[in-house]
């Protein structure tokens, strides 16, 4: 599998959730078992010699390849959950979106100071919910902060929210 075929596999689904938007579809991607494994192995080598303690991985999508990669990493996996959804003490940032604000949700007790922390999501877009989470793993003080993508949408400036010392990387790019 190279970089090329898996964004063929990804399906774009026009005027979807609302009209003028070009969804990103990775179901038709992650159905397929060798994609899968390649999706896995591709995020997991980039963050091999980075040390990471923890996979934060963010509602929903990044519960996909999230934990996955975390075990190959030997690392733990955290959710990153909107409001109401996790049963103990939690702490929380707010975001802007396209279309209002969002709230985010980690377990006070999830993450220390000593650890080294990838934050996983499937897309970036515009980057709010990505900056509710930087702010999110921030306020649990972790030692170093990494960001990981599926999908990229360029133009859409989400990299701009993004604190110029944590590395960023994506496997693709529209």
């Amino acid at each position: 599998m190279t970089h090329e075929q898996f964004k063929s596999l990804i399906r774009n689904v026009p005027d979807f959730p609302k009209q003028g938007i070009q969804f990103k579809d990775i179901t038709t991607a992650m159905k397929d078992a060798e994609c899968l494994k390649w999706i896995r192995d591709e995020v997991t080598n980039l963050y091999r010699d980075k040390g990471i303690t923890q996979v934060v991985g963010l509602e929903s999508r990044g519960f996909i390849i999230g934990p996955a990669v975390a075990m190959e990493l030997g690392a733990g996996f955290v959710l990153a959950r909107k409001p109401g959804k996790l049963p103990a003490d939690v702490i929380s940032a707010t975001y802007n979106k396209e279309y209002g604000t969002d709230t985010i949700q980690l377990h006070r007790d999830a993450l220390t100071e000593n650890d080294v922390v990838l934050i996983h999501d499937d897309l970036l877009a515009t980057g709010g919910s990505i900056d509710g989470a930087i702010k999110l793993v921030k306020k649990a003080g972790v030692k170093k902060i990494y960001v990981n993508f599926l999908i990229e949408l360029n133009g859409l400036n989400g990299r701009d929210l993004i604190d110029k010392d944590i590395e960023v990387t994506s496997l693709v790019q529209f």
